[in-house]
């Protein structure tokens, strides 16, 4: 068994934090969407595969537009979040496959997505079954929205984070190095988008228990966290809201229209 599957386990490491997951955690900017169809010359008609779709937010940006999406995720308690979220729109279809193995035909897509999850993935597996599946001329992009630090609320949360981790830091991206082999030979690129939510203390509170490393209720840290979150909310909201602000980073690489 590799590195990648003996330390993420991505098939179980969210199954407890669905339904925060599902209703806290950010959506990506709709001018994504306008990015894939100006600039990668994305059209109806085409197929998209969602690799890692997790509850499918990256997927219904492209599903509301009216683009087919094939949505693969391994973990099912993820995976049928995603179907009860995005299972009335015509053009979702969901499987249970991992990166490595999606289950998809031989040059069958057009354009695959992976949002905010390569980071669990073997990038080394994940670029041979993209290979196989992507039909010539497509893309593959990987999308992370990344927290910023760049104001007194950010720098105080992200604080928080670190210091009731219950276990050690999760690398959010990848590297540089293992990007850009994962894009050869094309060369990699990068476009960005500012992503900003607005949080009552619950959405606050949910986003932060959505994450692993966030202690859940029972857990000998649990109370103590919140109090600090309380305390950080009073500090820090506008008429009872904070300001969550992201950058959207796409990295893609493959022929780009002009």
């Amino acid at each position: 068994m590799n590195t990648y599957s003996v330390l993420n386990q991505p098939t179980t490491r969210f199954s407890n934090r669905v339904e925060n997951y599902v209703r806290y955690r950010p959506s990506y900017p709709s001018a994504v969407v306008d990015f894939f169809e100006e600039k990668l010359g994305l059209h109806s008609g085409q197929t998209i595969a969602d690799i890692g779709s997790g509850t499918g937010l990256f997927a219904e940006q492209l599903l509301k537009r009216g683009y087919n999406v094939t949505c693969v995720e391994p973990n099912e308690e993820m995976r049928q979040a995603g179907v009860r979220k995005l299972g009335h729109y015509p053009g979702f279809q969901s499987l249970q496959h991992a990166a490595e193995e999606t289950g998809l035909e031989d040059s069958s897509v057009d354009l695959i997505t992976v949002a905010q999850a390569f980071h669990w993935m073997d990038p080394v597996l994940t670029k041979q079954e993209f290979a196989r599946i992507l039909r010539p001329g497509g893309h593959r992009v990987l999308a992370w929205n990344i927290r910023m630090n760049n104001s007194p609320f950010l720098q105080a949360y992200n604080e928080l984070k670190v210091d009731f981790a219950i276990e050690g830091r999760v690398n959010n991206e990848m590297d540089k190095e293992i990007l850009e082999t994962f894009f050869e030979p094309e060369e990699m690129q990068l476009q960005t988008f500012p992503n900003v939510q607005w949080l009552d203390f619950d959405g606050l509170k949910g986003q932060l228990l959505s994450s692993s490393q966030a202690p859940l209720p029972g857990y000998s840290t649990y109370d103590t966290m919140i109090s600090s979150l309380v305390q950080l909310f009073v500090a820090h909201n506008e008429n009872g809201f904070v300001k969550m602000e992201y950058e959207t980073r796409l990295y893609w690489g493959g022929p780009v229209k002009a």
